[in-house]
């Protein structure tokens, strides 16, 4: 039986806070780092075979695959226990989407998440079940409380403040883009790493959002999103895939059943069945 030791310990928080310093390295402005999000081992795999510096998990994806519905929706422990296993099966740096933190407390949310070897993670700004934006003070007040908590605990924790303005917000198109702006500086200054303003999709707002905020930016990328290198010209930090990898090969999947069904090869004509 091998016991811990006060080395192995250190040495393992050495390592935890080496993968949390890649990752926030990692957003760069004009170079941003590209996430597609993960659902379980064998995605996150795929994503490290591909050669990918980071796995992200989704929590719409893996509340699907678990049986639940996204929205917080999944019991904390069966989330965490997924992102403690997609965090086994790859040796890189993952970020985990906690959604609103699943009614943890600051310090009980770092320190479990430690516990599953993730080096970040997404936290939003409305209520999943609701729909319903919080105030942009208290949503700083609790992003600055998670910072301290982690920095008590000796954690270091890349945070990915979610923007839901866009999704839940009021307002014209330019009232919404300001009051992402100003959600975003707020978050900022309260220790969150980098603004995810999710669903802003047109070039100038982006870009906006970029020149506004003053900090990394991550932006959800989806069909009628500009591409890749256009997310790169206009300055974005970050770009994540959400749920919808898990969503196409979802619906691959059912186009391959039905295939079956109907008496036909569910393989493309030159691929060999494995």
């Amino acid at each position: 039986m091998t016991t811990s030791t006060s080395e192995d310990t250190g040495g393992t928080a050495s390592t935890a806070r080496g993968r949390a310093s890649a990752l926030r390295a990692l957003h760069v402005p004009g170079r941003p780092l590209v996430v597609p999000n993960v659902w379980d081992a064998a995605s996150a795999r795929a994503v490290e075979a591909a050669g990918f510096p980071v796995i992200a998990t989704g929590s719409a994806a893996i509340a699907s695959v678990l049986g639940y519905e996204d929205g917080e929706e999944t019991p904390v422990g069966e989330m965490l226990a997924a992102i403690a296993r997609i965090g086994r099966s790859a040796g890189l740096p993952v970020t985990a989407d906690m959604e609103r933190g699943y009614g943890l407390e600051p310090a009980e949310l770092v320190e479990r998440l430690a516990a599953t070897g993730a080096s970040g993670c997404n936290l939003e700004d409305s209520d999943p079940r609701t729909g319903a934006m919080a105030d942009a003070g208290e949503q700083a007040a609790y992003l600055g409380a998670v910072r301290a908590a982690a920095t008590a605990a000796g954690v270091d924790l890349v945070i990915n403040a979610r923007v839901d303005t866009y999704i839940h917000g009021t307002g014209s198109a330019e009232e919404r883009l300001a009051e992402s702006v100003r959600r975003g500086r707020r978050y900022l200054e309260a220790g969150a790493d980098c603004i995810y303003p999710i669903f802003a999709a047109e070039a100038g707002a982006v870009r906006a959002l970029v020149e506004g905020i003053g900090g990394p930016v991550n932006i959800l990328f989806r069909p009628g999103t500009p591409s890749l290198a256009e997310l790169a010209d206009l300055g974005v930090a970050r770009v994540s895939f959400g749920h919808g990898l898990h969503e196409a090969v979802r619906a691959y999947a059912a186009r391959m059943l039905a295939a079956i069904r109907d008496g036909e090869s569910p393989y493309p004509p030159g691929l060999s069945a494995p």
